[in-house]
């Protein structure tokens, strides 16, 4: 087994290898303690680009299904560590970012790969995919393969002068203070939104790093129209 393998199987279900380390104990991944240090990889695995949509489109169970996305998430991943596990004879395991209280830390997670960074308006940026990708699960292997040194890459962020996903945004909901999550909404809300709904966030649209891995509309409406119901008062 080794990444090349894990990627392939991957792309076969639209998704995308993001990342790969040998945790340590600090690291937060479960069943983990001071003996087990680099006895293990853990592959972050989601969605870069429009690439996934085309599969969860097809592989969607019905419209009404509830965490429709999340829950093609648990079914694939947890395919593909069961695939893993009978082929290599090694323990692999499928984690996801939405199963808890308590969650998983992918956010550190995601830090670990060296390949991401905080935007000025607080989404990750990736340093191929910008802001169009996302962490859907990891695989956590037990046994430590063959990966690539993790190197601190310097932020996209912090060559960009003019910074436009500050100024995008129609009703200024980003700023150096925070989210403004009730402004944001409102406009949704309010019929005059359309272009952020078709484009998935203008400030994510206008960030200029990976801009050819922008969602679809049909993808991105379905973010929004999630976030909206769940932050609707």
């Amino acid at each position: 087994m080794n990444l090349s393998l894990i990627d392939i199987l991957l792309a076969h279900s639209g998704l995308t290898l993001l990342g790969a380390f040998h945790p340590d104990p600090a690291d937060g991944v479960p069943g983990f303690d001071l003996g087990q240090r680099g006895e293990a990889t853990l592959i972050l695995a989601g969605n870069a680009g429009p690439a996934m949509w085309q599969f969860f489109s097809a592989q969607r169970r019905s419209e009404d299904e509830p965490d429709p996305l999340d829950r093609w998430s648990s079914r694939t991943l947890t395919k593909i560590a069961s695939e893993l596990s009978v082929n290599s004879g090694h323990s692999v395991t499928a984690l996801f970012p939405f199963e808890g209280p308590p969650y998983l830390p992918f956010q550190k997670w995601a830090r670990r790969s060296g390949d991401v960074h905080s935007s000025p308006f607080g989404p990750m940026v990736h340093r191929r995919y910008g802001l169009w990708h996302a962490y859907r699960g990891a695989l956590l292997i037990r046994s430590a393969l063959d990966i690539p040194p993790a190197t601190a890459t310097p932020s996209a962020c912090d060559g960009c002068a003019e910074k436009p996903c500050m100024s995008a945004c129609p009703v200024a909901a980003f700023s150096t203070t925070g989210y403004d999550v009730p402004a944001c909404v409102g406009h949704l809300d309010s019929g005059r939104g359309e272009d952020c709904f078709r484009l998935g966030c203008l400030a994510r649209a206008a960030c200029p790093v990976g801009s050819d891995y922008a969602y679809g509309e049909d993808h991105a409406r379905f973010h929004l129209d999630k976030f909206l119901a769940a932050h609707r008062p």
